[in-house]
């Protein structure tokens, strides 16, 4: 009776990955406009971290108890592949997630003006690398991410402190990984700015696209055997067999 309905999770969904990509992904040419043509410095890369860390702490908190605020389809996905969500919802997830990075990049434009796309909208890019090492650092940044959400959500997990420690995580993975690709590490992030850029006329090199999805989505199934096959024990695997054999019958 208090669990929400499916189209209220796929809301928090679309909600969340917009408050998402609005904050984050709207810091970047927030900072350009900003700094007035100035050349990028660490500290606007801490800041950029900064904006991503703080919302995605906020959306953990107001959508985690709806939706499980998923807000990226690399985790979604890992914690389908792992039989902690059903596979049936999510083609909805996902399409929620990337409809959410939709509305929060045109909101960016909405309040920062044609200029924000103009800078390049946030969107995820490298240049000056080859596709493999782009593909290394959103696989490697994405890991840590999903790594880390399976680990908070664990039943050992000190309760109350994941919106902290997935934020603080993705602050610490966005330093090194920005750098070379941007440090999307969500498909869904990765999509929404580079379809409404390139409807508002700007540049998009969407050679890089499949680079950046398979890296961020095969980084969230890893990452989540991965954890599953650090962190199982024999209680785990009871308790999985108990909830098969007690499924409901049609007798």
């Amino acid at each position: 009776m208090d669990e929400n309905r499916f189209w209220q999770r796929l809301v928090a969904e679309g909600l969340g990955t917009a408050f998402l990509v609005f904050v984050g992904v709207g810091s970047v040419p927030a900072l350009a406009m900003v700094g007035g043509g100035a050349k990028f410095t660490g500290a606007d890369l801490g800041f950029i971290s900064l904006a991503f860390a703080t919302i995605v702490i906020g959306t953990v908190y107001v959508f985690g108890y709806i939706s499980g605020n998923h807000i990226n389809p690399a985790v979604t996905l890992g914690l389908a592949v792992t039989g902690k969500f059903p596979w049936r919802e999510v083609p909805g997830y996902i399409v929620a997630q990337v409809a959410g990075a939709i509305v929060g990049s045109f909101a960016i434009v909405a309040v920062l003006g044609q200029k924000a796309s103009t800078l390049g909208l946030g969107v995820a890019s490298y240049s000056g690398i080859p596709w493999w090492q782009a593909f290394t650092a959103e696989f490697v940044g994405t890991f840590i991410l999903v790594f880390t959400v399976f680990g908070v959500i664990h039943r050992k997990a000190a309760p109350g402190f994941a919106g902290i420690v997935i934020g603080l995580v993705v602050f610490a993975a966005i330093i090194p990984v920005a750098p070379a690709t941007g440090a999307s590490i969500n498909p869904a992030r990765t999509t929404g700015p580079m379809l409404v850029q390139q409807l508002l006329g700007g540049q998009v090199h969407w050679e890089q696209w499949p680079v950046y999805i398979a890296a961020e989505l095969l980084a969230g199934v890893v990452a989540a055997f991965a954890f599953t096959l650090v962190s199982r024990t024999a209680a785990d695997r009871t308790s999985l067999t108990e909830a098969l054999t007690e499924q409901p019958t049609n007798a």
